[in-house]
């Protein structure tokens, strides 16, 4: 072998022993690496196949709005607040139906129905004062449930509304029920259901279909018998008037804005609280408002901006009430 075939071969011996020895290197460096990152996170893209659909962080969730989130009060609806058009330019309206004026009213619920006789017992029952054979004399005009034997409404009407009934004892038993009386812009914005410039709670005519008026049944019928306006009330426009809580003031419109709004409006010197808190000292001689048509109306009285008044005093048949309910702060 000459000189150069051994140069040849031993330089070819140590390239190949270098090879090895990286190889074993890089091997040992692998193995090492690899016991290493057995404790380390792998990279994002092999975590990251999660389905598609997104789960809302807790930040993210959406709060109902208030009537969702508030439970309605048993047996009432919740009347937006909101500005409407009070009084009628109507030809068959009355003089204290004008001017029309615009009003705003703070939310509230208001009884889907007027109070029924069975109500009315459960209430006399608690409270004996009020009941027939014991109610003060200054409190009402002599026919006070009139049709009652005693503290017993007559049979088969429990889901009529009570009539009869003077204002003082629709006082004590809304404040018994903790709610109140509506005020007279209340009433007549739940009536109105939602409308605008309509002269009944469901439109502009009325048939026999619509309300209990004009002596077509020739009494009082159960409550919740006819279709209800666009709030979900029901006997807004019929089968017995409604007190309010106002004094009649038969020029109140006038007294409003020409330009601008009425917020909240309530006839007489006294504030809501005030007659809530002493409702058997108001005058006997001043009389409150009623609204809303009765079974023996003609078509014209049960009109949504119909006014009338009677002393506080009165119990007739034709006369009951609803409760209503502030959104906020006490009845």
């Amino acid at each position: 072998m000459t000189k150069h075939h051994k140069d040849l071969k031993t330089s070819l011996k140590r390239i190949l022993e270098r090879y090895c020895l990286i190889m074993l290197v890089g091997g040992l460096f692998l193995t090492i690496s690899g016991c290493e990152r057995d404790d380390i996170t792998p990279p994002a893209e092999t975590t990251t196949l999660l389905p598609e659909k997104k789960i809302p962080l807790p930040e993210e969730k959406t709060t109902p709005p208030a009537e969702e989130k508030i439970p309605l009060p048993k047996g009432m609806v919740l009347i937006p607040a909101g500005e409407f058009q009070i009084g009628s330019n109507d030809a068959e309206a009355d003089d204290d139906e004008q001017p029309v004026r615009t009003v705003y009213v703070d939310a509230f619920y208001m009884d889907k129905t007027e109070v029924t006789n069975a109500q009315f017992k459960e209430f006399v029952l608690e409270n004996p004062r009020w009941q027939k054979n014991r109610i003060d004399g200054r409190f009402h005009n002599g026919r006070y449930l009139w049709d009652w034997d005693g503290n017993n409404y007559p049979k088969g009407r429990g889901k009529h509304p009570v009539d009869s009934v003077s204002w003082y004892a629709a006082m004590a038993y809304s404040k018994w029920a903790e709610k109140r009386l509506p005020t007279e812009a209340e009433w007549e914005r739940a009536a109105r259901g939602g409308l605008v410039d309509k002269k009944y709670p469901h439109g502009n005519t009325i048939t026999p279909r619509d309300a209990n008026y004009g002596n077509n049944v020739t009494d009082t019928t159960a409550v919740g018998r006819y279709p209800a306006n666009g709030y979900g009330l029901r006997d807004m426009a019929g089968n017995v008037r409604e007190w309010c809580l106002d004094a009649y003031h038969r020029g109140f419109y006038s007294t409003f804005p020409q330009e601008g709004v009425a917020r909240n409006p309530l006839a007489g010197a006294n504030t809501i609280q005030w007659i809530l808190d002493n409702f058997t000292d108001v005058n006997v001689d001043v009389s409150r408002v009623l609204r809303g048509g009765h079974w023996f109306d003609t078509a014209r009285l049960p009109r949504v901006a119909d006014r009338n008044d009677s002393k506080p005093k009165s119990a007739f048949h034709v006369i009951g009430f609803r409760c209503v309910r502030s959104v906020t702060g006490p009845p």
